[in-house]
This record gives structure tokens, sequence and C-alpha cells, in this order.
């Protein structure tokens, strides 16, 4: 994932966290805030909470980030 992709995300990570709600319903508000946009702060998260790979918790993350550039 590119830096300035990490970086758009970050700047509107407040904005997205509803929508990140829908797509990972078993995270919360507040963890989902807590990651601040940072892909492997969500990804270690998303790897726990639905017992996947890292590797697939990550194409989650970057497929959601790159979905997301335009909202």
């Amino acid at each position: 994932m590119s830096r300035v992709l990490a970086d758009i995300i970050k700047s509107k990570w407040r904005e997205l966290v509803g929508t990140a709600r829908t797509v990972w319903d078993e995270l919360t508000v507040a963890e989902l805030i807590s990651c601040e946009g940072d892909a492997q702060k969500l990804a270690n998260l998303i790897q726990e909470r639905y017992e996947m790979t890292h590797e697939e918790a990550e194409k989650q993350v970057v497929s959601f980030f790159e979905r997301s550039r335009t909202l």
C-alpha cells in the first residue's frame, strides 16, 4: 500500500469508522477509533477477532483502504 494512501486514510479515519464498522461488525467503534487508521493496527485486530491469517487480514485492510480513498 502506498504511503500516500495510508496518509489519506489516517487523515479521514474518524469519518471512515462507521463504514469500517459495517465491514467488520465484530469490532467496536472504540476499537476502530483506537486504530487511528493505521493499517497494521487494524490488521492485527481483525486477525485476532476473526481468527484469520495476518496475510488475509492485511488484504482486507488494503482493499477497504483502496475503496475508501474517494469517500
